[in-house]
């Protein structure tokens, strides 16, 4: 199989790029797969392609932009010139732009590739129903918010013109399968990015690090953390660090220098800005806690799989989309009040001050990730690519539920391996 996959790519500052790095770095492992096309942003410095050295051949082809206009005709060129016999979507409402036009363009894609008659896959990771449109940073217009609702209906129609959406968290597939009639949902759960050998989750000598990974200032913000580590400090004699790990979301340019100005006068507060890929286990493992400053959720949490991959502790919200993950996949934390330093004071306390329980947590949510390891996953895409094939060689309608049993055994079986 000759796998298109179209995604944002390190390093690429585009949503999604970090997943976009471990899909192809998985799917390049599975046996089906021939040949890799990467359909990916132009960047100014080279791919990370450095797995390569085992697995199909990786061709990159740099095609389209950030918030470009003709990123649709672009693609679509490309496509016609490879001849891929599979389509893989690595999606979410703004993945090809924040600007309406080029964003709504970049989501006709999936329709394009129907009209083409390549068997396709979008994988959603967050839908409109479910995105506070004023937290992420989109409109606090009410009269504007029902103008996104209209064109993000829209728009969804186009991605469901694929023979499967895939989205990553079950009370999608149901959302979904109600307002639009949709027959052709998968649920294929997000995957851990890595499984490390399970480390020994002793920590580095110097202050412990409190640390918040992503991107900031729309419904992730760190007010809630700086404050609620200046209780701690005020409460106990802990020595601690603030690390923030990551750049602003593309909707708020300036938050996290903003942030450094008001914040000032706090001791030990540290702004890694981008964190190359090379870094990630680095920040993760050298943290006491990971901490999620959210005030809503817009689709499954990466930063939640890569906590469990290292082995880490986490504090977070229990809200949303956080809240299924933790229940749908065995994951665990110290929950707080999103709208409370104190709360959050509390939650990180409780961590820190019992070294043992740290280590519960960061055992617990290893053990989740080790469960959903990223060769699973891709799996569970191949095995679908293939009956997407088998269905219109033989002209019948693909029965998701049918395939849904058998990724479901592929998912019980990584988990006896692990």
């Amino acid at each position: 199989m000759k796998l298109a996959i179209i995604t944002a790519y390190p390093p690429s500052k585009v949503t999604l790029t970090e997943y976009g790095y471990y899909l192809v770095k998985h799917f390049r492992l599975q046996k089906e797969v021939t040949e890799i096309i990467l359909i990916t942003d132009k960047t100014s410095e080279e791919k990370d392609l450095s797995f390569t050295e085992e697995g199909c051949k990786i061709t990159v082809k740099e095609c389209w932009s950030f918030n470009n206009y003709l990123n649709l005709f672009k693609i679509s060129r490309v496509l016609q010139q490879t001849t891929p016999d599979a389509v893989l979507f690595n999606l979410q409402f703004l993945k090809f732009g924040d600007k309406k036009i080029p964003a709504a363009l970049g989501l006709m894609l999936p329709f394009v590739c129907k009209l083409k008659g390549i068997p396709t896959i979008s994988l959603l990771h967050n839908i409109l129903e479910q995105v506070d449109l004023e937290n992420a940073g989109f409109t606090k217009n009410r009269l504007l918010q029902k103008a996104y609702g209209f064109i993000g209906t829209t728009l969804t129609r186009f991605v469901l013109a694929s023979d499967v959406l895939a989205v990553t968290i079950s009370k999608y597939v149901g959302v979904l399968e109600k307002k639009y009639k949709a027959r052709n949902i998968a649920l294929v759960p997000h995957g851990a990015f890595e499984t490390p050998p399970e480390p020994d989750y002793s920590l580095p000598k110097g202050p412990q690090q409190i640390m918040a990974f992503g991107k900031f200032g729309t419904y992730k913000k760190v007010e809630i953390l700086i404050e609620a580590v200046e209780l701690i400090r005020a409460r106990t004699n802990k020595n601690l660090e603030i690390v923030i790990a990551g750049t602003d979301s593309p909707n708020t340019p300036g938050y996290l220098e903003s942030i450094k100005e008001k914040y000032r006068h706090v001791d030990q507060i540290r702004f890694t800005g981008y964190v190359a890929e090379e870094d990630v286990a680095g920040i993760f493992g050298d943290s006491a806690v990971v901490v999620f400053p959210y005030t809503s959720t817009t689709g499954s949490s990466g930063v939640l799989h890569q906590a469990g991959s290292y082995g880490k502790a986490v504090a977070l919200p229990d809200l949303g989309d956080l809240s299924i993950l933790v229940k749908e996949e065995g994951y665990t934390g110290e929950f707080f009040n999103p709208t409370s330093s104190e709360s959050l004071a509390d939650a990180i306390q409780n961590i820190l001050m019992h070294d043992a329980y740290r280590v519960h947590l960061g055992m617990t949510n290893y053990k989740a990730a080790c469960s959903l390891p990223m060769s699973a996953i891709t799996q569970m895409y191949v095995d679908y690519f293939k009956a997407i094939q088998f269905a219109k060689s033989n002209g019948f309608s693909l029965d998701i539920s049918e395939v849904a049993k058998k990724t479901a055994k592929v998912h019980q079986l990584a988990t006896v391996e692990q």
